[in-house]
């Protein structure tokens, strides 16, 4: 396997990691990214930019700007907007979201906080009738069918991982403060202070660097940690009753949309169709720890605080196992081992992942096209992190 790019030195087990998950893990086409006090320290790439031959452009070498959709490693992009408008003075994070969209209050849901929607305690993670790509994709109506939605549980009382109506919830809330999409505040006020390659709502002009998603074997090596960490029987209960809070929050588009349809890359669906490259997640979270090559720094400290403080933790009604948020981002812990106890970010289910740990000063990205059936844990990804952890 041809690895590109470099690796400053002391991190070369990331890129020999990197090179162990094409030859055992089963990786077809990937790229990660490591910042370290807002210095790149690795820059690699590898594989084919489509993850099956005789799709898209076949065998078509990943490049250096090759991009993929990030799935809801999109939603620790999209976690930010409402803390920096928290920061600006624009968003209230204790007050009812109904008072910035009234709407939102029917149905059970008029003290629903923004703290609350933002930590996945909002009670929505499913619609009782899931909307088509056509419905899901159109704000005013995706806004209309959350904001009658009847909450499954009560508001606040409990967590639930909102897997695609978080999309929604986001959108709407930031619609509604800033007259402005989710996607378009991205551009303007992160994507390009910062250079990065990465939307939420994918410009037609941009489509020739996106390569396809494809599903890979799930193989592992004989000594692998992976292997120690099989679901439940619980789990896979969950995942194989189509009445269950966890089949029916991650079917909430039906039928099931095809992420290499241009239509859905260019969706402005904040919690699951963001396109990205592995260089632009790590910048992006580079960037909520401090300034990066001269550009702005996104969080102030109190900012800061705010993105790795714990909201949620215990039983995820709709993952059925214990997890940990905060405002939007996915927490360091045992379903989502970041880098250490002070990590916030997001993984994408079956792969990809950014995060940021202030602890370490290291921020981290991974984009593959090669879709596995993990949901916060990629083997892959882990394997990485381990790497960085033994860099530093």
């Amino acid at each position: 396997m041809d690895v590109r790019g470099t690796v400053a030195a002391g991190f070369e087990p990331v890129r020999d990691a990197f090179l162990r998950n094409f030859e055992q893990r089963g990786e077809r086409g990937a790229a990660v990214a490591v910042y370290r006090d807002g210095t790149k320290v690795v820059d690699l790439w590898a594989g084919t930019r489509d993850a099956h031959s005789g799709e898209g452009d076949g065998d078509a070498p990943w490049a250096v700007d090759t991009a993929q959709v990030v799935r809801s490693a999109t939603k620790g992009v999209a976690a930010a907007v409402p803390l920096l408008l928290h920061q600006r003075g624009q968003l209230d994070l204790d007050a009812p979201v109904a008072t910035y969209w009234p709407e939102f209050k029917a149905a059970g849901k008029e003290r629903v906080t923004v703290r609350q929607l933002l930590a996945h305690r909002a009670g929505v993670p499913v619609l009782d009738r899931p909307l088509t790509l056509a419905e899901a994709v159109d704000l005013d109506t995706a806004m209309s069918a959350i904001a009658a939605q009847a909450p499954a549980w009560e508001p606040g009382t409990a967590h639930g991982y909102h897997a695609h109506t978080f999309s929604w919830l986001l959108s709407g809330l930031v619609h509604r403060v800033t007259g402005r999409t989710i996607g378009r505040w991205v551009a303007e006020e992160i994507a390009r202070p910062l250079g990065l390659d990465l939307w939420i709502g994918l410009p037609d002009d941009e489509s020739r660097r996106v390569g396809r998603l494809g599903p890979v074997e799930e193989i592992e090596p004989p000594d692998s940690p992976a292997l120690r960490l099989r679901p439940k029987p619980s789990v896979v209960a969950a995942y194989q009753d189509p009445r269950s809070l966890t089949r029916r929050a991650f079917g909430v588009i039906e039928p099931k949309p095809d992420e290499n349809d241009p239509v859905y890359r260019a969706a402005e669906l904040p919690g699951s169709a963001g396109v990205a490259t592995a260089r632009a997640l790590a910048r992006f979270y580079a960037a909520t720890l401090g300034p990066v090559d001269g550009g702005p720094r996104l969080f102030a400290p109190a900012t800061l605080t705010l993105a790795r403080t714990e909201e949620s933790a215990g039983p995820d009604q709709v993952l059925v196992v214990g997890t940990r948020f905060g405002l939007g981002h996915m927490l360091h812990g045992p379903a989502s081992p970041l880098l250490g106890p002070t990590s916030f970010g997001h993984p994408g289910r079956g792969g990809s992942l950014g995060f940021a740990d202030p602890e370490a000063g290291v921020s981290f990205g991974y984009v593959t096209n090669g879709m596995r059936k993990t949901v916060t844990a990629d083997p892959r990804a882990q394997s990485l992190i381990r790497a960085v952890r033994a860099s530093l």
